[in-house]
């Protein structure tokens, strides 16, 4: 890897970071000169990592006035959970006859580390256990166009902070989800786990439209 392919990565992953932790909030500007400045690199990696961030979604580049980390209205959210609700039931569908059982022991494994996770209260805790869950079912899906679609329609739970947003509740379903998910994979039922996941996915949707609405 060249040393400006290196420094587009660094940037790519440092900007990311800023805006999926809020560091850089939806309408923020991302100044490619104020951006160079403070991770002591030239404007062309810079420019680079804000293109490769426009691709997925998370950051806007407007003509003559430069980039922006990306809003979105209703309607946005509507579209990006529809599509969600498609790829990842499709994903589960196809994982359900593909997984190994070395997968599902550590999905099972994940699935008992946030329902303690719940208990205790620690949320940070719960996303990581969930992108890694989640994680293993689309590489089980083993399909590489799928996951690039996948991987650009989730961002923006990420970036939302999705389960600062659950209920007590809201999360104890999503751990039951996970749960029947590892049931319909050891059963190898693709039916099944397409089923869970697309109702896992309604009830994501669910919770950021109700907390949406109360903030609004």
């Amino acid at each position: 890897m060249t040393e400006v392919a290196l420094a587009a990565e660094k940037a790519y992953e440092v900007v990311r970071t800023a805006i999926l932790d809020g560091s850089y909030p939806p309408g923020e500007r991302l100044g490619e000169v104020e951006l160079a400045e403070a991770l002591g690199i030239s404007r062309t990696p810079i420019r680079e990592a804000l293109r490769r961030l426009e691709v997925e979604g998370l950051v806007e580049v407007l003509p003559h006035r430069g980039a922006r980390v990306a809003s979105w209205s209703r309607e946005d959210l509507d579209e990006i959970y529809e599509l969600r609700i498609l790829l990842e039931s499709f994903a589960a569908a196809r994982a359900a006859s593909r997984i190994s059982d070395g997968e599902l022991g550590r999905m099972d494994e994940l699935r008992e580390e946030m329902d303690r996770a719940v208990h205790s209260g620690d949320v940070e805790r719960i996303a990581a256990c969930n992108a890694e869950f989640h994680g293993i079912i689309r590489r089980a899906a083993s399909s590489t166009r799928l996951v690039t679609m996948l991987n650009a329609v989730i961002q923006l739970p990420l970036v939302l902070q999705t389960f600062h947003r659950y209920t007590h509740e809201d999360l104890q379903r999503s751990v039951a989800h996970h749960g029947e998910l590892v049931h319909a994979f050891r059963a190898r039922d693709p039916a099944w786990a397409e089923s869970v996941m697309r109702s896992h996915v309604l009830a994501a949707r669910r919770v950021l439209a109700g907390r949406s609405r109360d903030e609004e």
